[in-house]
């Protein structure tokens, strides 16, 4: 057992680091199994070893945050607690590497700056920063699409990329896409709306606008990557488990000069046809071994939303489990 006491000089940032009714102080004694007991702008830490040196690097880490004018919510706590866990086993990061070494990689456009919050966010956006070709895979929730989005338009910003382009394949998932009302552009957009979504979120609305009038940023169906040849622009393909194998191909060989192409999907969320196999699963497994490729896989602890969504997402994957052992059974017993 051991015990560490901190202090720290700004009153004004102790209140918004402890949290309402001391709540961020709660979840961390709850997750690293510490005690913490908080006096003034002191705070008291007792435990394991371990578990003191990780909530201290927990609360300087999430000071350090407040001390750069943004905003601690239970998120970023939880984030922090998971970084701290996950500390020794982080990559190094070339450009993206923020001021303390323990901290997650972060992205900063104008409108606002997004930090990853777990460790596979965090290996997310070092790979990102590191390969031209990037797979992010796992179930929903756990912000392979934003943190996709986030970083293209970081380097859109930056002068680094001279275009964004996003892309998702039109795929129905139970409903006909002929029978939507409109044009071509009306009945594919809803498909596009998450992309717009993250968009607006980390640039201004008139700079979306602006972008897409001028083609500067591209929101476009799979279908119309065919032919052409994407330099100089971050592209990225969402929803790439509903493609099947040739797009994918098509789509991968689209890479041009000075381009970053980062790919996302849910392999457990397929709507294909059955018998269709999905491009992202085939691409995953043809590409293995070739160098300069990064997949990522997100699990249901990486997962950001709501909690209960990574209870839905751990009970449809013991579901899916249980059925795959209940088919080899009865085969084995054929």
């Amino acid at each position: 057992m051991s015990h560490v006491v901190l202090a720290f000089e700004d009153n004004r940032l102790v209140s918004d680091l402890f949290g309402q009714f001391d709540q961020n102080l709660a979840l961390i004694e709850q997750h690293l199994g510490v005690d913490i007991i908080a006096r003034g702008n002191q705070v008291t830490i007792k435990g394991h070893h371990e578990g003191c040196e990780q909530a201290r690097h927990v609360l300087v880490a999430l000071y350090q945050r407040l001390q750069e004018g943004h905003e601690v919510h239970p998120g970023d706590v939880d984030g922090a607690i998971r970084l701290a866990i996950a500390a020794e086993k982080q990559l190094p990061l070339p450009t993206l590497e923020p001021k303390a070494r323990l901290s997650f990689a972060q992205v900063a456009t104008r409108r606002r700056t997004v930090i990853a919050r777990s460790p596979a966010q965090d290996a997310y956006l070092r790979a990102m920063d590191r390969s031209d070709l990037v797979f992010g895979t796992g179930p929903a929730g756990t912000g392979k699409t934003f943190l996709a989005v986030a970083y293209a338009a970081a380097l859109l910003e930056r002068g680094d990329a001279n275009r964004l382009i996003l892309s998702r394949p039109a795929v129905e998932a139970g409903e006909r896409l002929g029978f939507l009302p409109g044009d071509m552009k009306e009945k594919v957009d809803p498909y596009l709306r998450p992309l717009y979504d993250a968009l607006y979120e980390m640039m201004p609305a008139e700079r979306v606008d602006r972008g897409l009038q001028t083609g500067m940023i591209e929101v476009a169906p799979l279908a119309f990557m065919r032919g052409r040849t994407l330099s100089n622009a971050v592209v990225i393909l969402d929803e790439a488990q509903n493609t099947s194998a040739m797009q994918m191909k098509m789509f991968l060989t689209r890479l041009g000069e000075n381009s970053k192409m980062i790919v996302t999907g849910d392999p457990s969320q397929i709507d294909l046809p059955p018998g269709t196999t999905s491009g992202l699963i085939d691409a995953l497994k043809v590409l293995r071994d070739v160098p300069g490729i990064v997949e990522v896989r997100f699990t249901d602890v990486d997962v950001v939303r709501h909690e209960l969504v990574a209870r839905i997402v751990r009970a449809y994957d013991g579901v899916g489990r249980r059925d795959v052992e209940a088919a080899g059974t009865q085969k084995g017993a054929r």
